[in-house]
């Protein structure tokens, strides 16, 4: 039998005002080309290069790495929702998986790419933000197919 791929740790919802601290929710629920339903200034956004919906609707952070990254800062941990992810994974490498489609829940998400870390990040701690390139941030995605993801729900690569 497969091992799961990995698990949804926990879920983050965007604030309403930029730079407000993410709120931690039990469940999404995600719409194709869209993004997520109630997720403030970024659902439904359009690109200012393509006039295009935004392929940049969900990002996605493994519970290890943010760890790792903790302790080479000499934190004790960094919280849930703080690396400003919408999705916190574990037991699973998302970076391996770009390129590919993922079931998460009733939904389908296509990983398209790492995510940039931005100046955000060293507000957490001064030199995580650079802890976080070359493949060591996460990625993110766009909603293929709507549905609903949960805390504890199982990453599956089609």
């Amino acid at each position: 039998m497969a091992e799961p791929a990995g698990r949804v740790a926990s879920l983050h919802l965007h604030p309403e005002k930029g730079g407000e601290p993410l709120r931690s929710v039990e469940q999404i629920e995600v719409v194709a080309e869209k993004g997520i339903l109630g997720n403030p200034r970024k659902f439904g956004a359009i690109s200012r290069s393509t006039g295009q919906p935004s392929k940049r609707q969900v990002s996605l952070m493994e519970r290890e790495q943010i760890a790792g990254h903790a302790t080479t800062l000499g934190l004790q941990n960094i919280p849930p929702g703080a690396v400003r992810s919408n999705i916190e994974t574990s037991g699973i490498d998302l970076i391996a998986l770009v390129g590919k489609q993922i079931q998460i829940g009733d939904a389908i998400l296509f990983f398209y790419e790492a995510r940039t870390p931005c100046e955000k990040m060293d507000r957490i701690c001064r030199g995580l933000r650079a802890l976080m390139e070359n493949n060591r941030q996460g990625v993110l995605a766009q909603v293929v197919r709507s549905g609903v993801i949960r805390v504890g729900d199982t990453l599956t690569p089609l």
